[in-house]
């Protein structure tokens, strides 16, 4: 049986809760579709995704659905995944506002616009499991889960707390992310780091839903 390994390791009731949990991806690239690809092996069957760009021949060293160039990303994850609900949209503050989040148990963040990512951080933080800078990292053995308050080492996550801390805004939620050092200046990346935070958060996601009573 296809899901029967997982059966055994998470055992009926909580393989259920997999199943039955429902997960909105934001940004199916190097970190977003390594983080689909584990759930969906793993038995959950409500995924929504939402990207708007097309694979270019850039993406073909880190994303799942890369060698599918030229095509709108979320199309052809589809097809690799049949069953999850592609969302082809831009996200961007006025998409924050208008879209609706309740119907999701966990909102995993992969998104690149900082803006976005702080803005989802202020509303929805008890559901959010956030990826912060995979880029210019080599070193999988450096990734790191923490609260976004304990983050070190990692440009992004030191930008996004300074905007939180202007706007008064002190929550905890989870971000996977690497202290490790730039590796170069411009945007170089390495799938064993990106795929590694995909993964990762596939993990923190799964632990979640196994919390929940």
């Amino acid at each position: 049986m296809r899901y029967s390994r997982c059966r055994t390791l998470f055992g009926e009731e909580d393989f259920e809760k997999l199943q039955k949990a429902n997960i909105l991806i934001l940004g199916v690239g190097g970190v977003g579709s390594y983080a689909l690809d584990c759930l969906y092996r793993s038995g959950v069957q409500n995924i929504t995704i939402l990207d708007y760009d097309t694979f270019d021949e850039t993406n073909r060293n880190r994303q799942i659905g890369s060698d599918a160039v030229g095509e709108v990303k979320v199309a052809a994850l589809e097809k690799l995944y049949p069953g999850i609900k592609a969302i082809n949209h831009r996200m961007d503050m006025a998409w924050v506002s208008d879209f609706d989040f309740d119907p999701y148990d966990i909102i995993i963040d992969a998104a690149d616009t900082t803006k976005v990512k702080i803005e989802l951080a202020k509303k929805y933080y008890r559901k959010l499991i956030m990826a912060l800078g995979s880029a210019k990292r080599y070193d999988a053995n450096k990734v790191e889960v923490a609260s976004i308050w304990k983050t070190h080492g990692d440009a992004l996550a030191r930008k996004i707390r300074n905007e939180l801390k202007k706007a008064k805004f002190d929550r905890n939620f989870t971000v996977v992310f690497s202290p490790e050092e730039d590796r170069c200046k411009e945007k170089g990346s390495c799938v064993a780091v990106t795929g590694a935070v995909g993964l990762t958060i596939c993990s923190e996601t799964i632990k979640r839903i196994l919390e929940v009573k």
